[in-house]
Formats: structure tokens, C-alpha cells, sequence
């Protein structure tokens, strides 16, 4: 295994800096009230055969998983050259779906065997396994327990010792299901989802499972596949706290987006 000691400082000088090319745009028609607004900061390459299930930054490293029959992986990635440094490979009978990192374990979760893994998150060791009776797809978590997504409008809120659901979310967007809920990363407090097969991120209130705000990233998806029309859906959010700066991908995307939340512009009478 390589030494990085340098590689949490270099992260968190990358994914904070600003790109200078963003031009104001005139007004077009309204926008959703609940559209959450974001600039661009950063771009990165990412690899093109990465089929991205997971997505999550810890310590200041970047870790990416894969899902594919007979392809399935995690690894640390280089932010700066999308090159994956140490890594577990599956065995092909799993099809790997999310990770995210918790009191220094790596949890992952498998797509329809409905089996989870747990490894230490700096040697990679498989340290257990567990069940759950969903499938698996997102998996992040708000400090104290993990919450899992399963492709419906299902949060499962999961013990961190017994790995058992303690509680189960359900998502709603004006009293209307939301399903469909995939990766997912927890942000300042709320759960943040990508929509499959669409270009929309949901922010759900997990006090209540409302959604309260929607990113529209079809200029991004748009963009990717002008670029690579191989290019697959959204999939993949990690947030780097210190810096504010949240990174965005999809499966075989030849890009990572680093994005901010625009500010708030104060409305004119």
C-alpha cells in the first residue's frame, strides 16, 4: 500500500478552486420554487469504464465503488487524474452498489443478494458482512446511523452495531411518493438522492421524509454525453465539508463536477 500523507491536503486545495469563466445568464422563465441553485467550480477527469454506484469523500480522500456482474469494485481514487489507487474487486457473483464510511469502516452494500459488506476503510480488510430484505442501492449516514436506499421511496435507517433497520422513511414530495431514490449523500443535515434515470438530485428532510429542494443537473448530463454519448446516468454525490464543495458523476462519465451551492439572491418587488 502507498503512502499518500499529502493526498487529503491536495483534495481540498483542488475541489476549492473556483472556476472564473461563469458568466451571469439573462432571466429566462421562472424556475420551481423549490430548484436549489449551483455554480460549477472545478472539473475532473474520471474514469470511463467506472460504472459509479458510490461516491463519498472521508479524511480528505476520495472513494468511488462500481456495480457491474463480474466487475464490481471499490477504491481510493486521485481527484486529480481519476486513476484508483488500492482497491477491492467482488466476487463476481455480486454486483456491487453503494459505500459510505463510518467510525473508520468502509460499508457496502450489494444490489440484489442482499448482502452487505464492512472493511476497514485504511487497509480494506473485510471486517464482516450483513443482511438486510431490500435490495441495495445508496447507502450514506448522519453521523450515528447508516441510511439506505432501495430503488423505491424507502429510506431504511440502520443500527451501526446490529446493522439492522431501526426505522423506515417514507419519501414524499408534496404528499406525492418519491421513488426511485439511489445514491445518496447526507449534507448539513438533510439527504441528498439521486433520482435514477433522470438528471434531478431530491433534498429530503429526514425529520419527516419530505423533500424539500431539487437540483437540476441536465445542463451537466448534457454536457457529459456531447462529450461521451456513451456516457450513462447521474450517479454518484460526496461532500467535502471543509470547503463546501460537493462532487458530482455518473456511471461511465468521463467527468467529476465539482459544484457549490449558489447563494440565495434576494427577490426585487
Amino acid at each position: 500500500m502507498k503512502l499518500r500523507i499529502v493526498v487529503p491536503f491536495v483534495l481540498v486545495a483542488l475541489i476549492s478552486l473556483w472556476s472564473c469563466t461563469s458568466k451571469e445568464k439573462p432571466a429566462e422563465k421562472k424556475a420551481p420554487d423549490d430548484l436549489i441553485a449551483y455554480k460549477v467550480t472545478n472539473i475532473f477527469p474520471h474514469d470511463r469504464t467506472a460504472f459509479t454506484q458510490g461516491l463519498v469523500i472521508h479524511s480528505g480522500r476520495l472513494f468511488e465503488s462500481t456495480g457491474q456482474f463480474g466487475t464490481s469494485w471499490i477504491s481510493e481514487v486521485n481527484i486529480a487524474t481519476g486513476v484508483q489507487d488500492k482497491k477491492v474487486i467482488l466476487d463476481k457473483k455480486y454486483f456491487g452498489e453503494g459505500i459510505t464510511i463510518l467510525n473508520n469502516k468502509i460499508y457496502q452494500l450489494t444490489y440484489q443478494t442482499k448482502i452487505g459488506f464492512v472493511y476497514d476503510w485504511r487497509t480494506f480488510n473485510k471486517l464482516a458482512e450483513f443482511n438486510y430484505d431490500y435490495e441495495g442501492w445508496g447507502i450514506t449516514h448522519d453521523g450515528k446511523n447508516l441510511i439506505v436506499s432501495d430503488g423505491t421511496d424507502k429510506l431504511h435507517i440502520l443500527d451501526t452495531v446490529t446493522l439492522k433497520d431501526i426505522q423506515t422513511l417514507n419519501v414524499k414530495n408534496h404528499g406525492v411518493k418519491r421513488d426511485s431514490l439511489n445514491e445518496l449523500e447526507y449534507i448539513e443535515g438533510y439527504v441528498y438522492a439521486n433520482i435514477w434515470l433522470t438528471n434531478t438530485i431530491v433534498k429530503i428532510d429526514p425529520a419527516n421524509g419530505e423533500v424539500v429542494g431539487q437540483m437540476d443537473l441536465s445542463k451537466m448530463g448534457e454536457e457529459v454525453r456531447a462529450k461521451d454519448p456513451q456516457a450513462d446516468v447521474l450517479n454518484g454525490i460526496a461532500y467535502e465539508k471543509k470547503s463546501k464543495t460537493i462532487l458530482i458523476t455518473g456511471k461511465q462519465w468521463p467527468a467529476c463536477y465539482a459544484i457549490r451551492f449558489a447563494e440565495a439572491k434576494k427577490q426585487e418587488k
